[in-house]
């Protein structure tokens, strides 16, 4: 078991070598439990001449015999067809839906801060009873968006924004920025499955408007002293019994041939 959160390198390295070392020792199966896939935003190229690292990351992890891959909200769908190996992609989101269902005002709207993420708002706003709103934004640079326009009438309503991740915090101030001009009411709640919370995205997360932010373990949190975050756990418990739902159809519970090994 190992995050590839930052240092994503070092983890990256432990992960790997952990793995050769049960196959050197022969084990039968090796199963990596991932919670957040580190690089998983590089899955495709923007540009010339740019590395699709999300596939690198798949080649190096079967390379040293891992046989089945578990992890927490993928970035993207398209990444579990860069693995030969099964990969199960389990998602936060009812886990999260519980935690903040006491928190939420009667009239809150879901809103996904691009168009990438409408298929998680779509989950939230099913658990919650609650409207969809889309934000289109254009990409300024690797850490830097802009709203272009908004689909949906936010104006007067409570809002929660999600995404699959929090790291510099960009997208999220952007899109606070945007709803707000739009006259949605001051009250916005921020959910995230994996809160990297990069140096910096805490400065532009504590926004007036801003009343609570969510975030789950599958990343350790370094940020302390902040009274509007709220790690969530995605272990079970007595609260929580049941696992994170599947995204996909099951698969059978045996581990590939990798390579032989």
């Amino acid at each position: 078991m190992q995050t590839i959160s930052p240092p994503v390198n070092d983890h990256l390295v432990e992960l790997l070598v952990l793995a050769d070392v049960c196959r050197r020792a022969a084990a039968a199966c090796i199963t990596a439990i991932v919670p957040y896939l580190g690089y998983a935003r590089s899955d495709k190229r923007h540009d010339r001449r740019e590395p699709i690292t999300a596939r690198v990351i798949a080649d190096v992890l079967q390379a040293v015999g891992i046989a089945r891959v578990f992890t927490v909200d993928l970035h993207t769908p398209q990444i579990e067809g860069f693995f030969y190996v099964p990969v199960d992609s389990l998602t936060a989101v009812p886990t999260l839906c519980r935690a903040l269902s006491n928190s939420l005002p009667s009239d809150v709207v879901v809103v996904a801060p691009d168009s990438g993420r409408v298929g998680m708002a779509t989950d939230y706003a099913q658990f919650l009873g609650a409207p969809v709103i889309v934000l289109h934004k254009r990409r300024e640079s690797g850490s830097e968006t802009k709203v272009t326009h908004i689909v949906g009438d936010v104006s007067g309503r409570a809002c929660l924004l999600v995404d699959d991740m929090i790291s510099t915090g960009g997208t999220m101030a952007e899109s606070i920025t945007a709803l707000l001009a739009a006259g949605a009411r001051p009250e916005i709640m921020i959910a995230a499955t994996h809160g990297l919370l990069l140096p910096g995205a805490r400065a532009k997360l504590e926004h007036p408007a801003v009343r609570a932010v969510f975030v789950t373990d599958t990343v350790s949190m370094t940020e302390r002293d902040w009274p509007q975050l709220h790690v969530v756990s995605i272990a079970p418990s007595a609260k929580n019994p049941a696992p994170p739902r599947h995204r996909s159809a099951a698969r059978p519970a045996i581990c590939a041939d990798a390579g032989g090994r």
